[in-house]
C-alpha cells in the first residue's frame, strides 16, 4: 500500500508537469502569433477580416527603419503599395493598386487615406509625420469609405502608437550611426503615476551630413543632409473597467535639402542616366532648402456601458510652417545640356489648422448580431502660396497666396450577422458631405484668368457588403464589393491657367480572398483578387511645355489584379517570408488629352492641336509587379543569439507622367537589405550591423517635364551600426 500510493504520487506528479513538457516539445516547432488588425474598427483576427490587409510591427519595421528612412520607406515593401514624393522627406504621396495622386500643389487630395491614432491626416503635409514607437502599421487596400474619416477610395495606410499602461516602468531606446553620418536616436518610457494615470514619452533624432557637392558655387557637401525630431506624449487616465481616456500631443520639426533636381539627368531617346551623371554631383544655381514645424492633439475616451460601448475620438492637427524651395530646371545657363530658360519655385503653408471629431456607438451583443454606427465631422482651413524666382539673379519674379475651407460631416453605420458558426455577413452604409471654398487672398505678378473664387460641395452615399466563410478552423475565404468617394478638389491658378476644379470621383470595386494558416500555425498565407472602376476620376497635369498644374477628370479608369503572402518557419531557427502584388490599371477616355512634355520622346498618339491621347494608358506611379522577401536565421547562444536577417524588393517599372515616353518611364528596380546581429538577455539588448539598398542600385524615380530631362533618383546605399536596449 506504502510502494502504491508513491507511486500513485509519482503519477500525479508526472500529470502535473505534462502541460509544461508539452509546451517545452511544442518550442522546437514554433507557432506564427495571432495577427490582430483594426480593418474594421473592432479588433479582429486578420483571417477574420473579409478586407486584403497587411501588419507590419515588432522587428520587420526596426529593419525597414534602420537607416534614418522617412514615411517613404514603406515604397513597395508590402503588396499593392507604393510612396513617393517631388518634395523629399515632405509631401509624401501614396498609391494603393496603381490608384493614387501625383497632385503636388498645397491642397491636393489623395484616394489613400492616412490615419495616425485614429485620426486622419488629410493634408499631404500632415501625412509625412515620422514614424517611430508605433504599435503597427496596417496597409488596408481597396475602397474603406464607410467605416473611415475620409476620402479613401483606394485605401487605407493606418498607424497606431503604442500607448502607454499601467503595469510598470518600462521602455526602450536605440542609436545607430550609419553613412553620411546619418544618425538616428529613438526611446520611449512608459511611466505609471498613480493607479490610475500613466505617461508615455516618445522621440525621434535624425540627421544626415550633406553630401552632394554643387559643382557650380564650388561648395563641397553642400546639399542633401536633413535634420529631423519628433516628439509625442500620451496620458492614460483609467479609473475604472468601464472608462477610459487617451490623451496625445506631438510635434515636428524637420528642415534641411528639399529634392534635388538634376537637370537632362536622362539620355536622350532613353530611360538611362545621362553620361557623366555622378549622384554626388549636381550642377545648380538656384537654392535648395525646406522647412517644416507642425504640432497636434487627440483624445480618444471609450465608455463601456455593458451591452453597448461609446466611442469619442477628437483631433487637431496643424501645420505652423512649410516652406520647400528647389530649381526646378535643374542646372545653370551652361547646363548641363541645353535648358530654355531659368526658373525656381518656393512653395508651402503660412498655416493650416484641421479639426475632427467622431463618436461612434460599438453592440457587445453575445448572439449572431452586431452593430456599429456613428457621426463624424471635419473642418480645414489653410493658407497656401507659389513663388517664382528668376535663377540668375535670385530675385522673386512672382506670388500668388490662396486659401481654402474644408468641411465634411458624415453619418455611418455598419452590421454584422452570423448566419451560421462558419458565414458570416457585412454590411456598410456611410452618408458625406463635403464643401469647399477656395479663393486667392493675394497676387503679386500673376495675371489670373478667370474667377478669383470657387466653392464646390458633393453629397454621397457609399456601401458595402461582404461575406466570410470558415472552411475550416484554419481556412477561410471572403468576398467583398465596396463602393468609395472622393470630393471635387480645386487647384490655386497660375499665369496662365485658371483655377481649376476637379469633380468627385467614385469607385467600385469587387474582392475576393482566401487566407490560411498552415502546417499547425508554423506558416501563414493570404491570397486575393480585385477588379475597380473608377468613373470621373480625378488626375492632375503637371508641367507640359510651361510651368503649370491643373486638374481634370478622366470618364473611367479600370484596374485589375493579385496580391498575395505567406511567411513561416522552415525550422526553428529559420523565417522567410514571401509576398507580391500585380496591378493593371487602364484610363478608358478616348476624348482627353494633355500637353507633351518638352522635350521627350513621346509613344502615344499626338492629335493635330499638338495634345497627347492617354487613352489607354496606364497610372502615373501604377507598377505592375512588387515582390517581397525575407528570411531570417538565428544561432542560440548560451547568453543570447546571433540572427542574419535580409529583405529584398522588387518594383517593376513606372510611368511618371500621363502620357508616355522613352525618357519619363522609371526602370524597374531591385533594393536589399542586410542585417547582423546579436541579442541577450532574453532580447532585452541589441547590437547589430545593416546595409540598406545593399547593391546600390541608383535609378530615377521621378521627372519634371516642361523644361528639360529633369530627374530625380532614389535614396543611395548605406551601412551601420545600431544599438537598441529596453528596460
Amino acid at each position: 500500500m506504502i510502494k502504491l500510493s508513491k507511486m500513485h504520487k509519482r503519477l500525479l506528479a508526472l500529470s502535473a508537469l505534462m502541460p509544461i513538457g508539452t509546451a517545452l516539445a511544442q518550442s522546437t516547432e514554433p507557432q506564427l502569433e495571432t495577427v490582430t488588425v483594426t480593418a474594421q474598427r473592432r479588433a479582429e483576427n486578420i483571417k477574420d477580416v473579409p478586407v486584403s490587409v497587411t501588419l507590419l510591427k515588432d522587428e520587420k519595421l526596426d529593419v525597414l527603419l534602420s537607416g534614418g528612412q522617412d514615411i517613404r520607406f514603406l515604397a513597395g515593401k508590402v503588396p499593392s503599395l507604393n510612396v513617393e514624393s517631388s518634395n523629399g522627406r515632405t509631401f509624401p504621396r501614396f498609391y494603393i493598386r496603381g490608384y493614387g495622386n501625383t497632385d503636388f500643389s498645397t491642397f491636393a487630395s489623395q484616394p489613400v487615406s492616412l490615419i495616425y491614432d485614429d485620426v486622419v491626416q488629410e493634408n499631404g503635409i500632415l501625412k509625412g509625420y515620422p514614424v517611430f514607437d508605433v504599435a503597427g502599421v496596417e496597409v488596408l487596400r481597396g475602397p474603406q469609405g464607410t467605416l473611415f474619416g475620409r476620402n479613401t477610395p483606394a485605401g487605407v495606410v493606418k498607424f497606431e502608437s503604442a500607448k502607454p499602461n499601467l503595469d510598470k516602468i518600462e521602455g526602450y531606446y536605440s542609436a545607430s550611426i550609419a553613412t553620411h553620418n546619418t544618425a538616428a536616436l529613438e526611446a520611449a518610457a512608459n511611466i505609471p503615476l498613480s493607479s490610475e494615470w500613466a505617461m508615455r514619452v516618445s522621440t525621434l533624432r535624425q540627421h544626415r551630413d550633406n553630401f552632394v557637392d554643387n559643382t557650380f558655387t564650388k561648395q563641397n557637401d553642400a546639399l542633401e543632409g536633413y535634420n529631423e525630431h519628433a516628439e509625442r506624449v500620451q496620458f492614460l487616465y483609467k479609473p475604472s473597467t468601464t472608462f477610459n481616456a487617451l490623451f496625445n500631443v506631438h510635434s515636428r520639426t524637420t528642415d534641411g535639402s528639399a529634392r534635388l533636381f538634376r537637370a537632362n539627368l536622362i539620355k536622350k531617346g532613353t530611360n538611362d542616366f545621362a553620361d557623366g551623371y555622378d549622384f554626388t554631383k549636381i550642377n545648380t544655381n538656384g537654392q535648395n532648402f525646406q522647412n517644416l514645424s507642425t504640432n497636434g492633439a487627440n483624445a480618444r475616451l471609450t465608455w463601456d456601458l455593458g451591452a453597448v460601448k461609446l466611442f469619442s475620438i477628437t483631433g487637431y492637427e496643424a501645420v505652423d510652417n512649410y516652406y520647400s524651395r528647389g530649381d526646378i530646371d535643374g542646372g545653370t545657363p551652361t547646363g548641363p545640356g541645353f535648358i530654355p530658360f531659368q526658373v525656381q519655385t518656393g512653395g508651402g503653408l503660412t498655416g493650416l489648422k484641421q479639426y475632427s471629431q467622431e463618436f461612434r456607438v460599438e453592440s457587445k451583443n453575445a448572439g449572431p448580431l452586431n452593430w456599429q454606427t456613428g457621426v463624424y465631422y471635419f473642418k480645414e482651413s489653410g493658407d497656401g502660396f507659389s513663388d517664382n524666382f528668376d535663377s540668375n539673379t535670385q530675385v522673386q519674379t512672382s506670388h500668388l497666396a490662396s486659401h481654402q475651407n474644408n468641411t465634411a460631416y458624415a453619418a455611418f453605420g455598419s452590421v454584422t450577422y452570423d448566419v451560421s458558426s462558419d458565414f458570416t455577413v457585412r454590411g456598410g452604409l456611410r452618408y458625406t458631405h463635403d464643401q469647399k471654398d477656395f479663393r486667392t487672398v493675394e497676387s503679386w505678378n500673376v495675371t489670373q484668368i478667370g474667377p478669383k473664387s470657387v466653392e464646390e460641395s458633393k453629397n454621397k452615399a457609399n456601401w458595402d457588403l461582404s461575406g466570410t466563410y470558415k472552411i475550416n478552423k484554419d481556412v477561410s475565404t471572403y468576398a467583398r464589393v465596396a463602393t468609395g468617394f472622393r470630393a471635387p478638389s480645386i487647384a490655386a491658378a497660375s499665369a496662365s491657367v485658371p483655377i481649376t476644379v476637379a469633380d468627385a470621383e467614385t469607385i467600385t470595386s469587387y474582392e475576393a480572398g482566401i487566407k490560411a494558416d498552415l502546417f499547425n500555425r508554423r506558416a501563414r498565407a493570404s491570397l486575393s483578387v480585385f477588379d475597380y472602376e473608377v468613373k470621373n476620376q480625378q488626375l492632375t497635369v503637371v508641367g507640359g511645355n510651361s510651368n503649370v498644374t491643373k486638374l481634370i477628370n478622366a470618364a473611367k479608369t479600370v484596374g485589375r489584379g493579385l496580391e498575395g503572402e505567406i511567411e513561416g518557419f522552415v525550422t526553428p531557427d529559420f523565417k522567410v517570408s514571401l509576398s507580391g502584388s500585380y496591378n493593371f490599371t487602364k484610363i478608358e477616355d478616348p476624348n482627353l488629352y494633355v500637353a507633351k512634355c518638352a522635350q521627350c520622346t513621346i509613344t502615344d498618339p499626338i492629335g493635330a492641336n499638338g495634345l497627347v491621347s492617354i487613352n489607354g494608358n496606364p497610372l502615373p506611379q501604377a507598377a505592375k509587379v512588387i515582390v517581397n522577401a525575407t528570411a531570417r536565421y538565428n544561432w542560440p547562444l548560451a547568453d543570447g543569439n546571433l540572427f542574419v536577417l535580409t529583405d529584398w524588393s522588387y518594383r517593376s517599372k513606372i510611368n511618371f507622367f500621363l502620357y508616355e515616353s522613352k525618357e519619363f518611364t522609371g526602370k524597374s528596380m531591385v533594393e536589399g537589405g542586410l542585417r547582423v546581429g546579436y541579442n541577450w538577455a532574453g532580447g532585452k539588448y541589441e547590437v547589430a550591423g545593416f546595409a540598406r539598398n545593399i547593391t546600390n542600385t541608383e535609378r530615377i524615380i521621378g521627372g519634371i517635364d516642361f523644361n528639360n530631362l529633369t530627374g530625380f533618383v532614389n535614396e543611395p546605399r548605406q551601412f551601420g551600426v545600431q544599438f537598441r536596449g529596453g528596460f
